[in-house]
């Protein structure tokens, strides 16, 4: 049975080399340094691999259940032999003595443990547990590395769990005439080998090749060896000449190991490189803008920031972008540097991210690999603050704007008054703390800063409009006959009030509304349209492209905004842009856009009667859609693109003066 054992794990050892060959390829892929899991599993070349390993797997367990741990783990070291002398390392006259030497220190020591027999093993309920709860403590350990350390701390986990797994699994297969227990032991095993097997994929991408498989193939199995003979008491017996020979053949293996390790090293990579090559032009900064929400996220702030950034790259910027890792990005950035946090999931929105642990770590490596003139946070989140701290230790002058407002989160959300009050005063506190690291504070309107001001910020606070693009909006079609067309274009969440709008079609004949934008209410919205009758008047566009975007500005007739949590509303200034008479509620920085009677109306926010009737009168007078039009173009001119960006110019320049002069003197920058 022993011989068969051997051969059994030799068979595995095959499938594991290819595996780890297979899945290593398969991470590397993944860019930035960080594992998108998600993403993995629909790679082919990983699917190949996690069946390769799934395979070894089962062939390593079946010659565990047939020999002593001792004979059979430490065959697996020959994954390694097998991965060096497959191509990743070129066979120096060094690789082959390396490989040579964990062959025979290998098959000696298997072959010395076989020989000296084993004490019966002593398998308890407890000393299994034991071993299974010493998984998390170990993950946790190798979780908590950081820096140059992480990669190998990250794997010395993942072998010690593995080590650990199969002493587990062992057990389970001495234990196989009592079902319920061998179960129990064979789940706990597989726990242990699935977190190993994921910190494994973490300790890949985190650094080179030649601390992942020389940690795990080290480790393993004097961990699997060490736990088998504490816990079950399986150790050979062996005469003290034989005792000697066997640690004699482990250390030249491990030294083989060693060796072929650093074969392994892995060839540098671009992306690891400075990106201090290209020159900058003579007026040019490098601008680092750190975004908690970017395209391909839909919604103001990311439209903002992707147009503030491609602005400044086409006024001869080298722009850098630090963002959220997205699920999938198939938009193109154009000139733009765009780089990637670690990012997980949010229950709550199908497409948007959010940073992870780990966005501290990105935001000082990519620091000290660009060295920015500024840094310009979008927000107070995790991407933002790791940006405004990293950079405020290095000296490096930041900007924050804030497009947040906590109402639009907690507002709506169905707890007590006094429990949703608290959590927003939370937040506004939250986000004053770490605006105040910052040396400028920008926000979009003046009714913006004032709630900062409200809400202590004790600082001055620098208005500067979100800005648009005046003419990319500027083209109007010919409007078609039949109803009049109302716009709206937004997320489709409660605070928009979208439903205001959907009633108040129903009470305005040969009017019609094109709303564009999804949400969690587009579902409700549907329902409520269908209800009220107006189904074939009220369209769902979703999200269009721009280009339809712009169409649909120019055919319709008017733009209507029932939103009531809008800091500057950026879809209101491009229907203005797009000669559109506004409808809006009097509600937050509304009424600093639409001016009452001149460019469009307001209306008492919830006040459906009077929406339908200011919609109504729109709607049948051409040549007052046409004067208010007009006069929210020549409104929205002082809101122009190009204006916005020589704002944030004049912000930008004093302060990276200032920072080179201070670098310069070799004195420390005055922080406040």
């Amino acid at each position: 049975m022993t011989v068969l054992a051997i051969a059994l794990a030799l068979l595995g050892a095959c499938f594991f080399a290819g595996s780890v060959s297979l899945q290593h390829d398969a991470v590397r892929a993944q860019r930035n340094g960080a594992v998108r899991l998600t993403r993995l599993a629909r790679s082919r070349t990983w699917q190949a691999g996690a069946l390769l390993g799934v395979a070894g797997t089962g062939l390593h367990l079946t010659a565990l259940s047939l020999a002593p741990l001792a004979i059979v783990q430490p065959l697996g070291v020959l994954s390694l032999v097998l991965t060096v002398l497959a191509g990743r390392a070129t066979a120096t006259r060094r690789v082959r003595i390396a490989a040579l030497a964990v062959c025979i220190g290998v098959g000696g020591f298997v072959l010395v443990s076989a020989s000296g027999g084993s004490a019966s093993p002593d398998v308890t309920t407890g000393a299994v547990v034991l071993a299974v709860l010493a998984g998390p403590v170990v993950a946790a350990a190798g979780l908590s590395c950081r820096g140059r350390g992480r990669c190998a701390g990250l794997a010395a986990a993942a072998a010690v769990l593995f080590g650990l797994g199969s002493a587990v699994l062992r057990a389970a297969a001495l234990e196989l005439s009592t079902v319920v227990t061998a179960a129990g032991f064979a789940l706990g095993g597989a726990a242990l080998l699935a977190a190993g097997g994921w910190l494994l994929q973490q300790a890949h991408a985190a650094g080179p090749t030649a601390v992942v498989v020389g940690a795990t193939t080290v480790l393993d199995p004097l961990t699997a060896v060490t736990a088998d003979q504490l816990l079950y008491g399986e150790t050979p017996h062996l005469v003290p000449a034989m005792a000697v020979a066997r640690l004699v053949l482990a250390l030249l293996a491990v030294t083989g190991v060693l060796v072929l390790a650093g074969s392994l090293s892995d060839p540098p990579e671009l992306d690891k490189e400075p990106l201090m090559a290209d020159p900058l032009p003579p007026a040019g900064l490098r601008i680092l803008l750190g975004a908690d929400t970017f395209p391909p996220d839909i919604n103001g702030a990311a439209h903002f920031t992707a147009r503030l950034a491609h602005g400044l790259a086409g006024l001869g910027h080298d722009v850098h972008v630090l963002r959220p890792r997205p699920r999938a990005d198939a938009t193109d950035h154009g000139p733009l540097t765009v780089h990637d946090a670690p990012s997980l999931g949010t229950p709550f929105h199908p497409t948007f991210r959010i940073g992870r642990p780990g966005v501290g770590r990105a935001a000082e490596e990519l620091l000290d690999r660009i060295r920015p003139d500024v840094v310009h946070v979008q927000s107070h989140f995790a991407v933002g603050r790791a940006l405004l701290a990293a950079a405020r230790r290095r000296g490096v002058p930041t900007v924050a704007t804030n497009h947040f407002m906590p109402e639009n989160l907690l507002g709506y959300v169905r707890l007590p008054s006094a429990v949703r009050e608290a959590l927003i005063r939370f937040a506004w506190r939250d986000l004053v703390r770490v605006y105040r690291g910052a040396d400028t504070i920008t926000t979009p309107t003046p009714r913006a800063a004032d709630l900062l001001a409200r809400n202590g910020i004790g600082r001055p606070v620098t208005v500067i409009s979100c800005g648009v693009d005046l003419e990319h909006y500027a083209a109007r079609a010919t409007p078609s006959g039949g109803d009049a067309a109302v716009v709206f274009v937004g997320r489709l969440d409660a605070e928009k009030n979208v439903d205001e709008l959907v009633r108040a079609v129903a009470r305005v004949p040969r009017i019609r509304a094109e709303i564009v934008g999804d949400g969690s209410c587009r579902a409700a919205l549907t329902e409520l349209a269908a209800e009220l009758g107006v189904a074939d008047r009220v369209r769902f566009h979703g999200f269009v492209p721009d280009a339809e975007l712009v169409r649909i500005y120019g055919r319709g007739q008017l733009f209507c905004m029932p939103g009531t949590a809008e800091l500057q509303s950026l879809a209101t200034m491009e229907a203005m842009a797009a000669g559109l008479p506004v409808v809006a509620a009097d509600a937050m920085a509304l009424p600093h856009l639409v001016h009452n009677g001149h460019n469009g109306y307001l209306y008492p926010p919830g006040d459906v009667a009077a929406l339908a009737a200011r919609l109504a009168e729109l709607a049948g007078n051409e040549d007052r859609r046409a004067a208010m039009g007009a006069a929210g173009r020549q409104l929205v001119a002082r809101h122009d693109l190009t204006r916005t960006l020589n704002r944030f110019e004049t912000l930008y320049r004093p302060a990276a003066a200032l920072q080179t002069a201070v670098a310069d003197s070799g004195l420390e920058p005055a922080r406040p």
